[in-house]
């Protein structure tokens, strides 16, 4: 590690900022003496000739370093053997972090140290570490570094940005862990301030973990002095999507970032090809793809030539639902839909003529959510030449897949919950795109036919998805009985909540707490905040987070409305049906905060050293 020269800082510690350690003649003699510093205990060593002084926590775990040795000067943790430096602090084992230093000086006769022990520069030693602990998988130094940075008032978008750009370089796609942190990127707002640590805590542990052991990206080049209309970069990456030519998609879209297309137009790009299959691969490709750009919200469009080409390996690759059996046989929906596409344009014009706003959104969730395919794409089409917009068209559909996902039976196979995930996880990106892409200001709806498309895909996912809800799972108000017996109180209802998370096959009563919750009128924050604490809780898979990240972004589309507590009733259901799990991440992320706040994690209970074994792996390493 690179060494890092002591700044100004120790230099302007006034002389009633020291704190006097002893005489030099006894230090010369113990070689080590321990002292208590303003926040935490300073080690000051005599070696070689020379005055060290230094935090006396391990860094690594906080194991006290005066209980450890000194030889060649060289300073060894006898915990775990991280190995230090004493003149710089620097460690040799990169899974542990530098030591903090203080300035040392004799007086006379007298040894003094100051009162503090710091890096030289907290904010650039933190984004080191945390570029360090992404390079290496290191969960325990993601943490501190983390915490680090935000102690040191560092915006959650810069530490956002590091790691997308991280995982954008050392990676050969956009992976599911950068789907993760840019889905809990969304939701920080609505997190307590404690869980907005563990967000980007478990999301860069995520982006880390996706890119070990991979092969760094290969980047492509724009056309050069290309300037190609909008008509012809996207028959171009169609083309290149339909054949799978992963080069000229990704040189077709980097040209169009160099040719400045707005982050609309990109959207508009990107999704058309991506349309061109039916429901790409579960819907994995389109949500990558809004999440690419989610990410660029959050860190600025000015990295789209390092994020949005990540995106292409994905969906030149995917397979369409046109290829599978489902779609074929028994009934073909191929046909029929390919007829719908081809009369949208017209039936959009005639909407465009309605007067008024078209409000029939739970009308057409509800024909969404029918037994016939025929009918629902027929409710689709008379929605549009009633003047539905493409993002009403795209509401209903999230509502319906919620739906899905509500009344979900728990006699169904327990991975079939992925299957009506993915669904709503798909209509929710879809939303998120069409309103990027349908903006005031742009295009008439019938411009956006193409993309409109992915609308009567979700629809069918939905519609195939229909034997899930055989029987169909009872939402909470219709049990006014048992909702009645839950206690009233806020605060008990988001314990209660918690606590039942705490126990498998409790779907159903995790479900009512949150209906009571609701329909005692308490703020919805509160529940919404509670559910992202039981997520970040657990060793949740990747589907756990895109469900509740796509029930946050539902549920504003209808909050204040029962479809609004319906959504968060789906969220809360496949939650609990995933918890809860060992919790090994949440322990890393645990003894990192202790570790911050300088609390002891090498004591038991009883004030005794802990058996390092105990510890686990992921906080060992």
């Amino acid at each position: 590690m690179t060494q890092r020269k002591p700044k100004s800082r120790h230099e302007s510690i006034k002389a009633g900022d020291f704190i006097r350690v002893g005489m030099l003649d006894e230090l010369k003699r113990k070689r080590m003496k321990v002292v208590s510093g303003r926040r935490h205990p300073i080690l000051v060593v005599y070696e070689g000739g020379r005055l060290h002084a230094l935090d006396n926590r391990c860094p690594h775990l906080g194991f006290p370093l005066h209980r450890g040795s000194v030889e060649n000067g060289i300073l060894t943790c006898h915990w775990h053997h991280a190995r230090f430096d004493l003149e710089s602090g620097c460690t040799f084992d990169l899974w542990a972090d530098d030591v903090p230093r203080a300035r040392v000086e004799v007086r006379g006769d007298a040894v003094w140290v100051a009162a503090d022990c710091s890096y030289p520069d907290e904010g650039d030693y933190w984004r080191t570490r945390l570029g360090d602990a992404m390079a290496h998988d290191l969960d325990l130094v993601s943490g501190k570094a983390v915490l680090g940075l935000l102690d040191q008032s560092v915006a959650s978008a810069d530490i956002l940005a590091d790691a997308f750009l991280f995982g954008a370089r050392n990676r050969d796609d956009w992976s599911a862990g950068s789907t993760i942190l840019a889905a809990l990127a969304n939701v920080l707002p609505t997190l307590d301030e404690d869980d907005r640590y563990l967000a980007l805590f478990k999301g860069i542990s995520e982006v880390a973990g996706d890119c070990a052991g991979e092969m760094p990206r290969r980047d492509r080049k724009p056309l050069a002095e290309a300037a190609p209309s909008r008509d012809t970069l996207r028959d171009w990456l169609r083309h290149w999507s339909l054949v799978r030519h992963r080069d000229g998609a990704e040189r077709t879209v980097l040209t169009a970032i160099a040719a400045d297309a707005t982050p609309a137009e990109l959207a508009d790009l990107l999704i058309t090809a991506q349309t061109d299959r039916y429901y790409a691969d579960r819907g994995h490709s389109l949500d990558f793809i809004n999440k690419a750009m989610e990410c660029l919200d959050t860190i600025g469009w000015r990295h789209a030539e390092a994020i949005l080409p990540t995106v292409l390996k994905t969906m030149v690759a995917a397979r369409g639902e046109e290829e599978a059996n489902a779609w074929r046989h028994p009934l073909d929906l191929v046909p029929p839909l390919e007829a719908a596409f081809a009369g949208l344009p017209e039936l959009f014009r005639k909407g465009a003529k309605t007067k008024g706003v078209w409000r029939d959104h739970r009308a057409l969730a509800g024909a969404i959510l029918g037994e016939e395919a025929g009918p629902i794409i027929a409710a689709i089409n008379a929605a549009v030449a009633a003047g539905a917009r493409p993002t009403d068209l795209s509401r209903a559909l999230a509502y319906a897949a919620a739906i899905r996902v509500a009344r979900f039976g728990t006699s169904n196979e327990f991975s079939d919950w992925n299957a009506a995930l993915h669904a709503f996880t798909y209509a929710n990106a879809l939303h998120q795109v069409l309103k990027r892409i349908t903006a005031e200001g742009e295009a008439p709806p019938e411009a956006h036919v193409d993309v409109v498309r992915g609308v009567f895909h979700g629809a069918m996912a939905v519609y195939t998805n229909r034997f899930l809800n055989v029987p169909p799972a009872r939402l909470p108000e219709e049990e006014p009985a048992a909702l009645a017996r839950l206690p009233g109180d806020a605060a008990a209802l988001r314990e209660g909540l918690l606590d039942v998370m705490d126990r498998q096959q409790q779907v159903q009563p995790a479900a009512r707490l949150v209906a009571r919750y609701l329909n005692q009128g308490h703020d919805p924050a509160g529940i919404i905040a509670t559910l992202g604490h039981a997520l970040l809780r657990e060793d949740a898979n990747f589907h756990m987070f895109q469900m509740y990240e796509a029930g946050v972004q539902q549920y504003r589309e209808w909050a204040g409305e029962p479809e609004g507590g319906h959504i968060l009733v789906a969220v809360t259901r496949f939650l609990a049906a995933h918890s809860p799990t060992q919790r090994a991440r949440h322990q890393t992320a645990t003894i990192a905060r202790r570790l911050h706040r300088g609390e002891s994690v090498h004591e038991g209970e009883g004030g005794d050293a802990a058996d390092p074994a105990a510890l686990s792996d992921s906080a060992a390493k």
